[in-house]
């Protein structure tokens, strides 16, 4: 989103994923802090605009919201982001699940289907629902890339022992030697949902 041309300032509750961020944006003029977003601290009515990708299902929404509607000018808006792969639409996605599945039989994340984002009704106090969307795209990956995305996973990187990642990491790449060619892509669904400062 940099390339657009505003401001931004970029937030996580994990210091680890603040330092990959400021690596991948080396050279571009963004802002990191880590905070929750609960506990975000900034001036009132100072930004145009929050998002929150892949991430806004772990907020306590009770706690956030009167923090964003604080924090965005008036009528500022939030955006709620996702991007899944589809394994019921793709036979590469639906083999790496299962593969996941094999080592982490508790993993939640898998099943995926294109659907609406669910706002939380505690959001719908300090905001309106102004537009939604999904839609299906193709992302391409490398047989590398797309074990490096599995991997990132709840269900493996952040589940997992360091031993249990290798050995998946490796059944992965002999999977996807079996069954994908060096470079494919996976179909996902995209969905974004903006909401309006009451």
């Amino acid at each position: 989103m940099y390339r657009f041309g505003a401001h931004w300032i970029g937030s996580d509750i994990a210091p680890n994923q603040i330092a990959e961020a400021k690596r991948l944006s080396t050279g571009m003029e963004i802002s990191y802090l880590v905070s929750p977003a609960e506990e975000l601290d900034f001036a009132e009515k100072q930004f145009d605009c929050i998002t929150a990708c892949q991430c806004y299902w772990y907020f306590d929404n009770q706690k956030a919201s009167p923090v964003f509607a604080r924090l965005l000018k008036p009528h500022g808006k939030l955006f709620l982001l996702c991007m899944e792969w589809l394994p019921y639409s793709d036979k590469i996605a639906e083999a790496s699940e299962k593969l996941v599945l094999q080592y982490n039989p508790k993993w939640s994340g898998s099943g995926e289907t294109k659907h609406p984002i669910s706002v939380a009704s505690e959001l719908l106090e300090y905001f309106d629902l102004t537009y939604h969307e999904e839609y299906e795209l193709d992302v391409p990956f490398t047989r590398t890339s797309w074990n490096g995305r599995m991997k990132a996973c709840r269900g493996i990187g952040a589940s997992l022992s360091p031993e249990e990642i290798a050995a998946w990491e490796k059944e992965h790449l002999q999977l996807l030697e079996r069954i994908a060619p060096e470079a494919f892509s996976v179909r996902h669904y995209a969905a974004i949902a903006e909401l309006r400062k009451k």
